[in-house]
């Protein structure tokens, strides 16, 4: 049990919960009985024979039981026959539950429970017997569910006096709180999740726990939050007329109202003493880079530096290109023609050629450049900073802790960080996962940004309509615009990124669409040169291809010189082609709702309306049609963040990033227990508040330790 299932302890035993509850069946009459249903029966015994086989080494206990509707055999096996033997004679009167099944054409109950009835049993008993919810426990091949059950019956001990088994338990909640929210005691809530007498109890004693799980949790991540607060940093406030004022007088439009409160809050934070720890959300083009930007530039400002960690070259490289242009002459200091309060730019890749990665690192550790954008290239030891400031990390899911962690190391004092994500985050998830970081949202597009229109194109169901889709793609381009097409696969063989996307869709057998490969660049961009969109400046782009021919084809396309570009997602973060307006997804319901979400928000990103085509065999009411009908409904990311999570629940919402917390959540439900988990965070808050070191509540102390076991304390102090 140890092994297996992670089941060490008594206590870990309790807290190992029901995942769900049968019901034995309502009462049947043997003439009805249902085939493999779970049903209860009251019959008498009309007949019971010991049969043997194998030459007498194996035996078989048949009974019969009539009800006076119908006859119903029972069958007991092994060493299971000798209670039923003793207990089961003609003429007994007893309550029977099972699954019926049939057997030799005659239908049967196989290992049934059941409990005699004496002359006294009246219709009450008959009842509760057959209304008796039974705990069904995630089990495993070495330790079936009625195995667990077993041991826990052996730990709570008789009915009706569990709470003398329990009453040693340690309580985390304190008192008042359990009391001001009538939430059951604890030994209580343990004996009701294990020993339900009705759903009413189940229901009280899930409440109770989720309770313990949220607040235990909550409690860590606002002590987590109290020491950063008291850790040393640098504050960077920038001057007055410095680059930054240089660089918002050269902006060719205004900030948005949402721009500027993120940019109050994060110069606040930048401003204090104590190392910044913020999330910014915002929607793919929400601006959240000219935000992280003006940060940026408000640190070198002040003297210090900033470094961008981006998760792939093709994005390091975007950012370089996109930062440097709208810094122009800014981000040129100390060379002919920059400007005098400017600074350098530099670019960090793990592809960079000898020379100019040399160059690069010079220029880091003397601080002639006071931002540098990279991969994880920057968090090698050989990296050396003058004086990090601030640390920027896009994209926060691609990063394992351990990585933000490495480049935070590298500051004098721990540097401000600042995380973004274009993958709303629900609230209550950003709270559970990044409760240790003050959250910023960005929920309004900047002027000047279009709306997107979305549809599914069902290629089976209707195959006009991926002509008209590829006709849709030859007018955007014959009206001067530009466009990509997404598969799934690169092509030639497996295994490469883009291969299974994230949070696909599983394999279904009863579904065609899902036993072909899913579609690959290199095939799809050759069948459509040679077809629909054969004449038009056609070129493929994916993860496979040399750092330089994938700048090249990226650089041409941004440059207008390509009409169309076949993609996997390397496209899906961060790539910015303002003329790119339409965007065909082959197989979509192989990729997941946010990542359908990420890649619709590379178009529309000019002047000119978006266009975005989810390509799709599967047929009209399976689940993946559905998901992809929910993506073309509505541009909101938040609530499809929801789904998606709904969908998928919990598992994998943001990949490592939950490494250690995901695992101690066992009731606790991130995206239903909202208002739990928002409850919890404002107690923890008060008490951590009230007593940082936790004197005057022992049991939570105890309780704290228990889940913040090595892997989570580590987990926590990276985070």
């Amino acid at each position: 049990m140890a092994d297996h299932l992670d089941l060490h302890t008594v206590g870990d035993l309790l807290h190992h919960y029901p995942r769900r509850y049968a019901e034995r069946g309502e009462l049947t009459r043997l003439s009805d009985l249902p085939l493999d249903e779970h049903v209860t029966v009251v019959a008498q015994v009309a007949d019971a024979r010991v049969h043997t086989f194998n030459g007498g080494r194996g035996r078989r206990l048949e009974v019969t039981i009539t009800d006076g509707s119908g006859r119903l055999q029972l069958v007991f096996f092994g060493k299971g026959v000798h209670k039923p033997r003793a207990e089961l004679q003609p003429g007994t009167r007893a309550m029977f539950a099972g699954k019926v099944s049939v057997f030799n054409r005659k239908r049967q109950l196989a290992h049934p429970e059941f409990k005699a009835l004496g002359a006294e049993s009246g219709a009450e008993a008959v009842e509760a017997f057959a209304h008796q919810l039974l705990p069904l426990y995630p089990a495993c091949k070495q330790m079936e569910s009625w195995q667990i059950q077993q041991a826990i019956d052996t730990v709570l001990g008789p009915t009706g006096h569990e709470e003398t088994a329990l009453a040693g338990l340690v309580d985390p909640l304190p008192d008042g709180l359990r009391e001001g929210r009538g939430l059951a005691t604890l030994p209580e809530a343990l004996r009701k999740i294990h020993r339900p007498a009705t759903k009413t109890d189940i229901a009280m004693a899930r409440d109770r726990l989720k309770w313990d799980e949220a607040f235990v949790l909550q409690v860590a991540l606002a002590r987590r939050r109290r020491a950063d607060a008291q850790l040393p940093a640098a504050p960077r406030k920038p001057v007055p007329d410095g680059l930054l004022t240089a660089f918002d007088a050269r902006l060719p439009f205004t900030l948005t109202d949402g721009q500027r409160r993120v940019s109050e809050e994060i110069f606040a934070d930048l401003a204090t003493d104590h190392p910044m720890h913020r999330l910014l959300q915002g929607e793919v083009g929400s601006g959240k880079t000219m935000v992280a930007l003006r940060a940026m530039l408000g640190v070198v400002d002040a003297g210090g530096q900033a470094a961008m960690l981006a998760p792939t070259e093709v994005l390091a490289q975007q950012h370089h290109r996109s930062i440097t242009e709208m810094m122009g002459e800014l981000a040129e200091g100390g060379m002919l023609g920059g400007a005098e309060q400017g600074t350098k730019v530099v670019l960090l890749t793990g592809s960079m050629g000898a020379a100019a990665r040399r160059q690069a690192l010079l220029d880091l550790v003397t601080g002639e450049a006071g931002i540098v954008i990279g991969t994880h290239a920057l968090i090698e030891d050989k990296v050396q900073f003058h004086d990090l400031g601030l640390v920027v990390v896009d994209e926060q899911h691609r990063f394992g802790v351990e990585q933000r962690d490495a480049l935070r190391s590298k500051g004098k004092q721990p540097p401000h960080l600042l995380v973004m994500t274009a993958t709303p985050i629900p609230r209550t998830v950003a709270m559970t996962v990044f409760g240790d970081l003050e959250t910023s949202v960005l929920d309004q597009l900047p002027s000047g940004r279009s709306p997107i229109a979305s549809h599914v194109v069902p290629a089976k169901d209707k195959p006009h309509f991926l002509t008209r889709a590829w006709e849709r793609v030859r007018e955007e381009v014959a009206a001067g615009h530009q466009g990509y097409v997404v598969c799934p696969r690169i092509g030639d063989d497996v295994g490469d990124e883009g291969d299974a996307p994230k949070g696909a869709a599983s394999p279904s057998p009863e579904d065609e669409a899902e036993k072909r490969p899913p579609l690959a660049v290199v095939e799809v961009a050759e069948q459509l040169v040679k077809g629909p969109l054969s004449g038009l400046r056609v070129e493929v782009l994916h993860g496979r291809m040399q750092p330089e021919a994938k700048d090249d084809v990226m650089r041409r396309f941004a440059a207008g010189e390509l009409d169309v570009l076949v993609a996997t997602t390397v496209i899906e973060v961060g790539v910015n082609v303002p003329n790119a307006t339409a965007m065909v997804i082959m197989d979509a319901d192989r990729f997941g709702v946010s990542q359908l979400h990420q890649l619709r928000g590379r178009v529309g990103r000019g002047s000119a309306a978006g266009l975005c085509l989810l390509v799709t065999d599967m047929p009209e009411g399976s689940p993946a049609r559905a998901r992809l009908g929910a993506v073309a409904a509505t541009l909101d990311g938040f609530e499809l963040s929801r789904i998606d999570l709904e969908q998928r629940r919990e598992g994998d919402v943001l990949g490592q990033a939950q490494s250690g917390v995901r695992s101690s959540l066992r009731v606790l439900a991130v995206i239903d227990d909202e208002e739990v988990i928002a409850a919890a965070r404002e107690e923890a808050a008060a008490i951590v508040a009230d007593d940082p070191e936790l004197t005057g509540y022992p049991e939570l102390r105890t309780a704290l330790d228990a889940l913040l076991d090595k892997e989570r304390e580590e987990y926590l102090d990276k985070g």
